[in-house]
């Protein structure tokens, strides 16, 4: 990285809302979510759904979050109805979850690839940061997320790699 580039986290996801990839601060922003994942394959929808109270702590706008994770299935349901593992998902969440299942039969299917979402890491506080989804040609299925803060912002202040990397570790990074 030169100098003056500003670092921002990055991740990348399936249909499913599996979390397959992130660079370091992708890994710190979202640690909860490896946190509840124990060792399993991180999942957004389980976290959000089946770990209330840590997932409305991450996401202030918690709503909206499990608006998007759901409206994220619907449409990977549409793409590949076929997909065995989606398909357990939305029953292990359709079973598990009152939230999940009501947002499930509203049948949205509204595609998020750009915005703002407000998230609150408990090292640093809270999070404002713009956000921009690209579906990766090369590899169908698979969407990356970048993230960026306002400069000289508060958020852009808790992303400095000192601050967020500080005490944790990183693995699957890019």
């Amino acid at each position: 990285m030169g100098v003056g580039q500003v670092q921002r986290p990055r991740i990348v996801r399936n249909g499913r809302m599996d979390l397959l990839a992130s660079n370091h601060l992708g890994r710190a922003m979202y640690a909860t979510v490896h946190e509840y994942a124990a060792g399993d394959q991180p999942n957004f929808a389980r976290f959000t759904f089946l770990n209330l109270d840590a997932a409305r702590d991450l996401y202030l706008d918690w709503d909206g979050a499990a608006d998007t994770c759901v409206a994220i299935l619907r449409t990977e349901a549409g793409r590949d109805p076929h997909d065995r593992d989606l398909h357990d998902l939305v029953g292990e969440l359709s079973t598990r979850s009152d939230d999940f299942r009501r947002r499930w039969s509203a049948h949205n299917v509204r595609y998020y690839g750009a915005g703002t979402k407000h998230f609150h890491h408990h090292d640093v506080g809270d999070l404002e940061l713009a956000y921009e989804s690209v579906d990766m040609i090369s590899d169908p299925g698979l969407t990356l997320t970048l993230y960026a803060a306002e400069p000289a912002s508060p958020t852009a202040h808790a992303l400095a790699p000192a601050r967020l990397l500080g005490s944790h570790p990183s693995t699957g990074s890019f």
